[in-house]
């Protein structure tokens, strides 16, 4: 039995010590923060972005069910025509400028950027009708990973993101996004020692001074979907405060005032959890899990930029949104909420059932207010143009009456 055992024991050792010499990709960093390159909504501008309406794309999270429904979007988009301001006729999926992602929609909204119609021809054999979930799971106990597993800062997540990147993005980076001319993919993930959102566009990456460009895709979809617990956070490095990141010139606007303007409060706070990644030296490494946890409609990027183009708009102050005539925003809401039987019953849920109905319910209610904040913001902003432009409003002199009915044109 010993001669038996050895060659076994010899054999698993083997496979650790082969296993052990994994290690994360690591993300590179610049000695320069400049605004005008990169990844970015002002850099897409460029790119053609200077039509009178803004479509917008918000692909929540929710597994593989989002990305289905996420791909049904973008399917109907495709298959429904319209005629242009110019009469000519275009498919409304050509019309899309921005796609947030989070969780199960970065997915789609990535593959999208990346291969455009191409998505179309092969992304439901590819990773619809994939067991995923089977194969990250067959992977983790397969003795030949178990090595780079117990590796620093090589977790159950590195495993998934290279299974991504086998069968969806053969390995694309944030540099092919940049290269093409397609609409601008924003997918988050949930800083976990802070909460904070982290959207991966190089206005992000500037702060942590590194090149968006070289992350792999695979990389963003894995920390965008990695659920607590379930999958390790996605480790990457934080050279933050090494090239000279500037504030946006909106915030130095509003940077000492006493008060926050509003309705930019929140945006301005999300912009300073963003800004605190310039301790490089005491945040050397950022942990990031499931965007779901922070915004799983990947509405907040959307209502952020809106409410401070209100707050500069009644500052007087130019915003990137002054060319748009019409915001118009689709959202996929992917919430599933199956009924249960608890209240049947005398006897509480079990302990798993309550663990994971705590962690669903915070989400879903933020989720619901972020797209009811979004309703309330445009019918607020029609009020306030119908009464600025109504007969009794004709004659005001008042400069703070004029203020107060300062909004975006667009509707």
């Amino acid at each position: 039995m010993t001669l038996f055992r050895t060659p076994l024991l010899l054999a698993a050792v083997l496979l650790l010590a082969l296993g052990g010499c994994a290690s994360r990709p690591i993300n590179p960093p610049i000695t320069k923060a400049d605004p005008r390159t990169g990844y970015r909504f002002d850099t897409r501008q460029a790119h053609g972005m200077h039509k009178e309406n803004l479509v917008v794309l918000a692909f929540s999270g929710g597994g593989t069910r989002a990305a289905a429904f996420s791909y049904g979007v973008l399917e109907f988009l495709r298959r429904t025509e319209v005629t242009g301001p110019d009469g000519n006729t275009v498919r409304l999926l050509d019309a899309v400028d921005i796609i947030t992602g989070v969780s199960g929609g970065s997915f789609t909204a990535l593959a999208y950027g990346l291969y455009g119609d191409k998505l179309f021809s092969d992304y439901e054999q590819r990773f619809l009708k994939r067991d995923v979930q089977g194969e990250i799971i067959a992977r983790t106990f397969s003795p030949s990973n178990w090595g780079a597993l117990w590796s620093l800062g090589w977790g159950r997540s590195e495993l998934a993101a290279q299974l991504y990147d086998e069968i969806l993005f053969d390995g694309a980076t944030f540099g092919d996004l940049d290269r093409g001319r397609g609409p601008l993919i924003l997918a988050s993930a949930t800083d976990i020692s802070t909460g904070a959102r982290f959207v991966f566009n190089q206005s992000t990456f500037d702060v942590i001074c590194s090149d968006l460009n070289a992350v792999p895709l695979s990389r963003a979809a894995a920390a965008s979907s990695a659920v607590p617990v379930v999958l390790s956070p996605v480790t990457i490095n934080n050279y933050g405060g090494t090239c000279d990141t500037r504030l946006p010139p909106w915030m130095q606007l509003f940077a000492n005032a006493t008060e926050p303007p509003r309705p930019a409060a929140r945006a301005i706070r999300s912009l300073k959890d963003m800004q605190a990644y310039g301790d490089g030296v005491h945040r050397p490494y950022l942990h990031l899990v499931d965007g779901g946890v922070s915004d799983n409609v990947g509405m907040r990027s959307v209502l952020d930029s809106l409410e401070i183009s209100q707050a500069l708009h009644e500052a007087g102050a130019p915003t990137p949104l002054d060319r748009a005539r019409r915001i118009i925003v689709f959202i996929v809401n992917s919430l599933s909420s199956p009924p249960t039987n608890w209240d049947e019953s005398e006897a509480p849920p079990g302990t798993v059932n309550i663990l994971l109905k705590s962690a669903g319910v915070p989400i879903d209610r933020y989720s619901y207010e972020a797209v009811e904040l979004l309703r309330d913001m445009a019918a607020r902003w029609q009020t306030l143009r119908l009464i600025g432009g109504s007969a009794a409003m004709a004659t005001n002199k008042d400069p703070v009456v004029a203020a107060a009915l300062r909004v975006p044109n667009a509707e």
